[in-house]
């Protein structure tokens, strides 16, 4: 009995609208060990049929296409085949294309001047579970990441009521004032200045409408 077993070959599918991109992709990994191209699109939809058919391992993915996108397509796909992993392989790098795809799935990322020898790691790296990103791709995501996030203004703490309560004070209206607008109990409006003042950092009434007037909240 000979120890060494047949390797099951890496199901491939191609999906692509440009037929020379196809026909080259097929001829180069057709010279690569353990790969098989299984099938070839040339839209997404057809990419999605095919995939139910041969239901590959990897599929190749162009991100510009007529009808259903490369993102739409992956998102569809994923959901028939989650265990499926989708290699992007494209020449757009702007962010409307790259992080969508990315976040509907995509698995790796190269840019179509990849080295061939790099597509055929990239698609053998996939099935072991390992991402690829172009250096390009990294260098993005990384610095997205490190982009300080937004802080949230204070008053987005405030519930309605205290929203409704804090334009009243800004308008000049006493506590009573604000129960009778509001039809609330004056210990009510009491409890509310109060979660306002703390949420809004402020000592005072006074400070809490200058807050409101300078956010916009109260003319």
């Amino acid at each position: 009995m000979e120890n060494d077993e047949l390797e099951i070959a890496i199901k491939v599918l191609l999906v692509d609208d440009h037929e020379m991109v196809r026909i080259g992709l097929a001829a180069v990994l057709s010279t690569e060990d353990g790969i098989e191209v299984v099938g070839e699109a040339s839209n997404g939809a057809e990419g999605i049929r095919l995939a139910q058919e041969y239901k590959p391992d990897v599929v190749l993915m162009d991100l510009v296409m007529e009808g259903m996108d490369g993102i739409e397509t992956t998102k569809q796909l994923l959901k028939l085949y989650p265990d499926c992993k989708v290699v992007v392989l494209t020449s757009f790098l702007d962010d409307e294309k790259m992080y969508p795809v990315i976040e509907a799935g995509a698995f790796s990322y190269l840019l179509k001047t990849s080295r061939a020898s790099e597509v055929a790691q990239a698609i053998r790296s996939a099935v072991k579970g390992q991402s690829v990103l172009e250096s390009q791709v990294a260098s993005k995501i990384m610095n997205r990441f490190r982009q300080p996030k937004p802080v949230a203004p204070a008053h987005d703490e405030l519930t309605e009521r205290e929203m409704e309560v804090l334009r009243l004070i800004a308008s000049g209206h006493s506590n009573q004032d604000v129960a009778d607008e509001l039809f609330i109990g004056i210990k009510t409006v009491k409890f509310h200045v109060t979660n306002i003042l703390a949420k809004l950092g402020v000592e005072d009434r006074t400070q809490a409408a200058i807050y409101a007037f300078k956010n916009g909240l109260a003319e």
